[in-house]
């Protein structure tokens, strides 16, 4: 459950952070949705590294000859 909370919060950021780059560069509001921006696309990258850093099977052992 936890893995799919990091997932669906790094899908909201990158929603939040391509609506925030839209009205960036139609000219409303400059420098609000410049911060927007860059505050969607950090969040975009933890939970997403969170996510993907749940992914990973650490019980199991792999060695570099299989």
């Amino acid at each position: 459950m936890k893995g799919a909370l990091n997932g669906l919060l790094a899908l909201v950021s990158l929603i939040l952070a391509a609506g925030s780059f839209y009205l960036y560069k139609t000219g409303e509001g400059k420098g609000i949705y410049l911060v927007g921006l860059i505050v969607f696309a950090v969040l975009l990258v933890l939970f997403g590294a969170m996510f993907l850093s749940g992914r990973v099977n650490k019980t199991e052992e792999i060695h570099i000859t299989e």
